[in-house]
């Protein structure tokens, strides 16, 4: 009769300590979390003013960018006892067992007050109630059922602070995100620039790096990062450096990793024909020349016909600097360097090939949400045209509602398909004129099938092409 106990972990304080130190970046998240721990260690201090004491908090952000982290940062920093578990833990096969659980659950942190119970995944039992298959006699709504009044109910004088944390903060109930529930919900962002070279460094520890390593240009070399990614990217190339049998983890290595996270391992064993290699030359050339080109675009870092993963090549192009915001000037420069590759093989080859399919998609996709979500088309004006719908029992399913008449969505493909073609007519303009350097690029990738950003630069200037601007 053991199944309305829960399989609850205390956290230890001795293995695998972490705190606020050996978390980088966050910094607003951790000021958050640190204003928790001191309450619990000195609680005197805020009940003398009359403050009371948050009973949940809630960890929202992306995938890897640190939630488990900081609650176990929580844990080491608290000299309070920190009970974990997983949310998909309380519900199983028995009707009633999730609500037992979270009876237990509570019970065995009251015992041990002033105590932290931390909830993984919390979307897993707090999905918005009535949503779904099931209605009010859903096993997974009674367990929410349960876990709002033990957080809020008729017993307040608990000192027990709830943490939660999840990647779909959307779907969760509103009741659970209440004030006197989840009253303190924190943040956390993919790490900028800076966040990321501290995040490497902690991740850098234990690892002997060559003296040609330099964490700042990685950094710059990783925007969107996490820092789940950043650390199983310093690993790869941990793992590289000891496959070949060296002693010293160098930059290429942590570089070339790089690559391997975004795009798959490489793949220099896959046959080639020379008409093939010829293609894929000219096609990066072509996005490469057009990124160059346009003023708007983020500048060239790498070009390669080294094939990683499902690509047969590459053009690596970076942001100088972080941005939050992107203009129509940039989204328009994005869509004709997406269509470099395109018009350098319909000019060289008076052909084209499948190699563009991803290319086709990206820019298709590219211009629908310039034109119907972000107010960029001067014909439609600003509105934002379809409404999305998670169709939360089929899983991640979306559902597209259409708030617009039969006119307005051919106005939407009439200047899907302006934009697209300015764009085409914009990358064959620049290839055309610039037809010896496009040469120059493919020749070169033909020789060394790499092309880093200086030696590109070097290109570009010894040329002579001149920025334009799309309008």
């Amino acid at each position: 009769m053991s199944f309305g106990k829960i399989n609850i972990c205390l956290f230890s304080q001795d293995k695998d300590k972490i705190t606020f130190k050996d978390v980088a970046g966050l910094k607003e998240s951790k000021e958050e979390l640190e204003e928790v721990v001191d309450f619990l260690k000195n609680p005197k201090k805020f009940l003398d003013i009359g403050a009371k004491i948050p009973r949940g908090v809630l960890l929202m952000g992306p995938p890897g960018t640190g939630k488990t982290l900081l609650a176990r940062a929580v844990a080491g920093e608290s000299n309070v006892p920190f009970f974990h578990l997983s949310a998909s833990e309380f519900v199983e096969m028995f009707v009633g067992v999730g609500a037992s659980r979270v009876r237990d659950l509570f019970q065995t942190a009251k015992k041990a007050a002033p105590s932290i119970i931390f909830i993984d995944e919390i979307d897993a039992v707090g999905r918005e109630r009535g949503a779904g298959l099931g209605g009010g006699h859903d096993e997974r709504e009674q367990t929410l059922n349960q876990i709002l009044v033990e957080m809020d109910g008729f017993e307040r004088d608990t000192n027990v602070i709830v943490m939660a944390a999840t990647n779909r903060p959307d779907i969760l109930d509103q009741a659970l995100l209440r004030p006197g529930r989840f009253d303190r919900r924190v943040l956390l962002d993919m790490p900028d620039l800076h966040d990321r070279e501290d995040i490497l460094k902690i991740h850098a520890k234990g690892k002997p790096f060559d003296e040609s390593v330099n964490l700042k240009v990685v950094a710059t070399r990783t925007p969107g990062f996490s820092g789940a990614d950043l650390a199983n990217l310093l690993n790869e190339a941990a793992i590289v450096t000891a496959r070949a049998g060296r002693k010293k983890v160098t930059q290429d290595d942590i570089l070339n990793s790089i690559e391997k996270v975004l795009l798959g391992p490489a793949r220099r064993s896959r046959v080639t024909i020379q008409k093939e290699r010829e293609i894929t030359a000219y096609h990066e050339a072509g996005h490469a020349l057009v990124a160059a080109t346009l003023k708007d675009s983020d500048p060239v870092h790498k070009v390669t016909i080294i094939s990683r993963g499902m690509a047969g090549g590459y053009t690596l192009k970076l942001p100088i600097e972080e941005r939050r915001l992107k203009t129509k000037a940039q989204f328009l420069a994005d869509l004709a360097v997406s269509f470099g590759g395109y018009a350098a093989e319909s000019i060289i080859f008076k052909d084209v090939s499948t190699g563009s399919s991803s290319d086709i998609q990206y820019a298709t996709d590219l211009a629908h949400k310039a034109i119907t979500r972000y107010g960029m088309s001067d014909v439609i004006g600003p509105r934002t045209l379809g409404k999305n719908h998670e169709l939360m029992f089929l899983g991640r399913e979306i559902s597209s509602e259409k708030d617009y008449s039969e006119k307005t969505g051919e106005m939407i493909d009439s200047e899907m398909n302006v934009i697209m073609k300015k764009s085409l007519e914009t990358a064959k303009k620049i290839i055309t004129t610039n037809k010896d350097t496009l040469d120059i690029i493919a020749r070169k990738l033909m020789e060394n099938e790499t092309i880093e950003q200086e030696e590109f630069n070097e290109i570009i200037k010894a040329s002579g092409i001149k920025q334009i601007v799309m309008k």
